[in-house]
């Protein structure tokens, strides 16, 4: 049986813009010199970046330092760019287009920004009080837009002035903002539909993003999608008394996600974020099926209360020091000591009781091989590194030649207890210059 096509209606008659010959209008083209980011922090400083890369001068303002140089805060926050891999910047002179700023002296200069992007912690009573402060001096053409990673836009929007509402909507990009496709525009009740085309169409062509618009539901599309999943993960590696490094290891590529996996992940999101965007859904989704996961566990309240809430302050659930990255413990309730004490260990939290959980033994060369292995009480699990080298041990042995060490050479022995020939030692000197050059 055919089908009857209905011809569709003249974008007139639909209500939608059109141009002169009835088709429908393209968005406008919005035209974006000066931007203004609100806050210097991780979020605000990457995003004042990438604004720089596309060659939109950017103003990055933040609290008024107590010192002489009242812009010390922000000069601290575009000098920790240069040290964040990957890096922010496209070039090194992108940097130099990013304009320091404060509120106590630059508010002024916020007439003159096209876009004014808010950018500081998630805190509602934070932002309101800034919005408050910051409203009278935005443009009367400017679109105003906070990031935030799932706090109410509309509820936002309340402390702001009728006038500037409808120039008002949530943005959220993903960290790293330069690398990150992804970003969510959240729309009020008020906001112009006019409004949001400008700011998807500068997104879009300008700074290479793909957009989705998202309702202004509790933490969006990605983060209430992203987070329950995460949380769902924390919840079973403490029902089945795994480490992070073994999940990381089962929830990365395995399964066709990123190499940062579960909580690599939490850790370049930052955990002060995390635990905030979880108190977001305990508190607004307490009819949700899953509500009882929607809770942060023990061990992310501490680590967040001792600042080590990630990739920002170098520790977080894994702890970087002196190019080798270590994992902090599972809880005590999880562990045993370790039998092995000839072990040399390297302990990889400062917190008292805790035993680490990799260790490190030393070659016949004198340069040390990672062997790392995790004792619980009903289960004894060796990470992927311990694992393949025990398999080329075994190999070796078999074989009758020495496991190579962890530079490449092969360790030195008497030779295995089956009556096989014994590998001879290279000369001491030769042996020590390869070894550190290696």
């Amino acid at each position: 049986m055919s089908e009857t096509l209905t011809p569709r209606a003249p974008a007139a008659q639909r209500g939608e813009a059109s141009d002169s010959r009835g088709a429908p209008a393209k968005p406008e083209r919005i035209l974006i010199r000066k931007a203004a980011v609100l806050g210097a922090g991780v979020m605000g400083a990457q995003i004042a970046a990438h604004l720089a890369n596309a060659n939109v001068k950017p103003l990055l303002f933040e609290l008024a330092a107590e010192d002489k140089d009242r812009n010390a805060n922000v000069k601290k926050a575009l000098d920790g760019l240069a040290k964040l891999s990957p890096s922010p910047l496209a070039t090194a002179a992108a940097a130099q287009q990013i304009e320091p700023g404060n509120y106590d002296e630059h508010l002024a200069q916020l007439a003159g920004c096209d876009v004014v992007i808010e950018a500081i912690s998630e805190r509602m009573d934070w932002k309101k009080s800034l919005f408050e402060k910051v409203a009278p001096h935005i443009g009367p053409d400017a679109i105003f837009a906070s990031n935030t990673s799932g706090l109410s836009i509309t509820e936002l929007a309340k402390s702001l002035p009728a006038g500037l509402r409808k120039r008002f909507c949530g943005i959220h990009f993903f960290n790293p903002p330069r690398y990150m496709r992804l970003v969510e525009i959240v729309p009020t009740p008020d906001t112009d539909p006019a409004i949001l085309d400008r700011l998807e169409t500068f997104l879009t062509t300008t700074l290479g993003k793909g957009v989705i618009r998202a309702k202004d539901t509790p933490n969006f599309v990605a983060n209430r999608v992203g987070v329950f999943s995460m949380l769902a993960t924390m919840h079973h590696t403490t029902a089945f008394k795994l480490g992070f490094d073994e999940v990381d290891t089962l929830t990365g590529p395995a399964i066709g996600r990123a190499k940062s996996a579960t909580y690599r992940t939490a850790d370049v999101v930052g955990l002060d974020t995390m635990a905030h965007v979880v108190k977001t859904m305990g508190d607004t989704l307490p009819a949700d099926p899953w509500a009882a996961f929607y809770k942060a566990p023990e061990w992310l309240a501490q680590l967040v209360a001792k600042g080590a809430v990630g990739t920002k302050t170098q520790a977080g659930i894994y702890m970087k020091k002196a190019r080798r990255k270590t994992i902090v413990p599972p809880p005590a309730a999880w562990r045993t000591k370790c039998r092995r004490s000839s072990r040399k260990r390297i302990r990889a939290s400062s917190s008292p009781g805790c035993a680490p959980l990799r260790t490190r033994r030393r070659s016949s060369c004198g340069r040390s091989s990672a062997t790392s292995s995790t004792t619980w009480p009903c289960i004894s699990v060796k990470s992927p590194t311990a694992r393949a080298m025990s398999t080329s041990r075994s190999a070796g042995a078999s074989a009758g030649n020495a496991a190579p060490s962890s530079c490449g050479r092969p360790r030195v022995g008497k030779g295995s207890r089956n009556g096989s020939r014994k590998i001879s030692p290279p000369a001491r000197r030769w042996s020590r210059r390869r070894c550190r050059s290696g």
